[in-house]
């Protein structure tokens, strides 16, 4: 993919460019918002900027892109890239936006690294960013044709029809299209963008899983962000949305997805990253699911844990499925096995097994550890994660 030329040059300098990565980024940003500041106010999400996550998914993900160039020459990094197009198209990026993120970041890196960016030196990494942006923009392409959708066109205009208090800081929307419009297909593991409009004017955007799978609309969770800087999407969904209200949402993306067939599966998700497994299991139930199902989930408490009751019962009506609860805090009488944080290696991993995760970092960290060490293969753990992807060779 690389050519040999650009190889061995990306391969002295990655060193180099991967230390400033974090500087060059950080600058990146500076830049592209000075001359397209409509960008941070409308496309980008300003919490993450504001405590630096999304530079450190960019660098992350340039630098791993890199390394992957370098290691496996005759493959291309599709968990990779396949996440970060999933992502894209979900806001609505079209081919053009990456001409403009081409200038800044190229701005940026001469910047930093000054006379070290010799003629061949921007040569071979401008190869190496045209190699990932070209890739990306296909994928692209094929998901806004899959989603029946103009390249950037994936808004729909929606009425808020149901609205359910899950816990104290949780909350399910339940949209519908505007007009005639049909509810756009969505596949369990999904998410959809929503778009709001904020009192300053901005037009923030964040994710948020599917929940379920009601007839005729879409169903999303969200928990309220709490914390310096505070979560102004789901701040204002929470306070500010109503029933009869009409919120801008877009069709699903997403590429950890339950996969069809008849294998055994594992749930295994902490906090709010149950939204997206009990999607799942709400599909299995509602499909009839005859296959294995070992749900796991680990929470604060038993206030804290959003759709504990609608796990009961969707486990209920599985033949197949079980379920394991662990609370660091419980509230009431709970198995001391089940108290603290999860560990998987306490449970019984039928051979053959998929395994999604959704969660903070550090639990899927454990949680894929123990999964291989129970002889899970890396290439059936799937993880999902809220907010930019830090964890760099998850897939290892």
């Amino acid at each position: 993919m690389l050519s040999p030329k650009s190889a061995g040059t990306v391969r002295a300098t990655l060193p180099a460019v991967a230390g400033a990565l974090g500087e060059i980024t950080s600058r990146f940003y500076t830049g592209l918002f000075t001359a397209h500041p409509e960008l941070q106010r409308d496309l980008f999400n300003r919490g993450n900027q504001a405590v630096g996550s999304q530079q450190q998914a960019l660098a992350g993900a340039v630098a791993g892109f890199a390394t992957a160039l370098l290691e496996h020459p005759d493959e291309r990094p599709d968990a990779m890239l396949s996440r970060i197009a999933h992502k894209h198209a979900s806001l609505g990026i079209t081919a053009e936006q990456y001409e403009v993120v081409h200038h800044h970041l190229f701005a940026a890196i001469v910047d930093v690294l000054g006379e070290a960016v010799t003629e061949e030196v921007a040569a071979a990494w401008d190869e190496v960013y045209w190699l990932m942006a070209r890739a990306l923009i296909a994928l692209e392409a094929r998901l806004y044709e899959e989603a029946g959708r103009e390249a950037g066109d994936v808004w729909l205009p929606c009425r808020v029809v149901a609205r359910h208090t899950e816990t104290a800081d949780v909350t399910t929307f339940v949209v519908r299209p505007l007009g005639d419009r049909p509810v756009p297909a969505a596949r369990p593991g999904q998410y959809v963008s929503v778009r709001v409009a904020l009192p300053d004017g901005a037009r923030q955007i964040r994710q948020y899983s599917i929940s379920g799978f009601p007839e005729d609309a879409l169903q999303f969770s969200v928990k309220r962000v709490a914390g310096d800087p505070a979560g102004e999407v789901s701040g204002h969904l929470h306070t500010a949305v109503e029933v009869g209200d009409e919120l801008v949402v877009s069709v699903p993306f997403g590429d950890v997805t339950l996969a069809d067939d008849d294998s055994p599966v594992l749930l295994a998700s902490a906090g709010i990253g149950c939204t997206p497994m009990i999607g799942m299991l709400d599909h299995l139930a509602a499909t009839g699911a005859q296959r294995r199902i070992v749900v796991v989930h680990a929470d604060r408490s038993e206030s804290t844990h959003a759709f504990r009751s609608e796990l009961e019962q969707l486990v209920g009506k599985l033949p197949g499925a079980e379920a394991h609860v662990w609370y660091e805090h419980p509230e009431g009488p709970h198995p001391a096995d089940r108290t603290g944080l999860a560990d998987l290696s306490r449970i019984t991993v039928p051979a053959g097994t998929t395994a999604y995760l959704c969660g903070p970092l550090p639990f899927l960290r454990s949680a894929r550890a123990q999964l291989l060490a129970a002889g899970v293969p890396a290439s059936a753990v799937h993880y999902e994660v809220f907010g930019p992807d830090l964890w760099q060779g998850a897939e290892d």
